[in-house]
């Protein structure tokens, strides 16, 4: 699992920083979470291909998540895309995109398909075979959803020298990746746990922002691998953080700590302060293991 930073900072771009997008790869899929102005300059610049992502997920309806949507649109037409795109966000987003494509006569060369969110439960959005993505109600100015990417666990490995062992047929050995025991001829049942090895334990990736200390997200991010939540100011503005509905890296380290997450990635930085390094330190004072979200930035896992 690899996640790419585009940009992580508050409010409007400037000349050495952007707003809010991430490309996130995951069971050989990309997905891009948010779309804030420079988003497609900045795929760009980290080498990723514009083909490769087919599902865009909004997290809300402000500019510095959304103003580059409709250039990243329009791109993928001009290098003539077919593939189709689907586009997560909440409702309002295909009225706002069809409204910018008619008045620019700007139809898209590929099928765009607007997948308009109005629940404040969490809910499933995307499923295939690899992956499965929910939603993470925020509280913020406006309707508002995180996102939680989740792993399907891959087959059992199936263990050769085992299933050698007990000469079972080739026959049976996709059954044996899928869980099942065996039974040989003369009555045996071997156990699947004989046969196989445990697959590497399924990743999770829970993306924050933007959003008020908000408890409610805990029992669904719980024990995620990563959890990238915003951290707009430190404590000593808190105040502001409440009245802007938005967090502290300390908040945002006591949402790591509660949800019992393994690792937290810190990010939209207000642009007010000089460095990152103190979001770092307080958000340590709470939880251990965090890591400072930048741009140009990307995170293995």
């Amino acid at each position: 699992m690899k996640l790419t930073i585009l940009g992580c900072y508050a409010a409007t771009p400037r000349t050495l920083t952007n707003p809010t997008s991430q490309v996130l790869e995951i069971k050989n899929r990309l997905f891009l979470i948010d779309c804030g102005e420079g988003t497609q300059v900045q795929l760009r610049k980290n080498k990723i291909k514009f083909s490769k992502i087919n599902h865009i997920f909004i997290s809300h309806l402000h500019g510095d998540h959304l103003y580059g949507l409709i250039g990243t649109i329009s791109t993928f037409s001009l290098l003539g895309r077919t593939t189709d795109l689907h586009i997560y966000g909440p409702k309002g987003i295909k009225e706002l995109i069809l409204l910018q494509l008619k008045l620019t006569e700007s139809w898209t060369t590929y099928s765009l398909f607007f997948h308009e969110l109005q629940s404040k439960e969490s809910e499933i959005i995307f499923e295939d075979k690899r992956v499965i993505v929910k939603t993470i109600p925020l509280k913020h100015r406006v309707y508002t959803n995180g996102y939680l990417f989740q792993e399907k666990p891959d087959e059992r490995k199936l263990d050769v020298e085992a299933v050698q062992k007990y000469d079972i047929h080739v026959a049976y050995y996709q059954k044996i990746k899928n869980g099942s025991d065996i039974t040989l001829d003369n009555g045996t049942v071997i156990e699947n746990e004989k046969l196989t090895f445990d697959p590497p334990p399924a990743k999770s990736y829970a993306f924050c922002s933007d959003t008020v200390y908000h408890e409610a997200v805990i029992p669904i991010i719980q024990n995620a691998d990563i959890l990238y939540h915003e951290s707009t100011f430190l404590n000593s503005e808190a105040p502001l953080a409440q009245k802007t509905l938005h967090s502290t890296a300390k908040e945002a380290a006591t949402i790591a700590l509660k949800a019992n997450v393994k690792q937290l990635i810190l990010g939209h930085y207000s642009t007010r302060y000089d460095g990152l390094e103190r979001f770092k330190e307080e958000a340590e004072q709470v939880f251990p293991n965090v890591l400072l979200a930048d741009d140009g930035v990307s995170f293995e896992f």
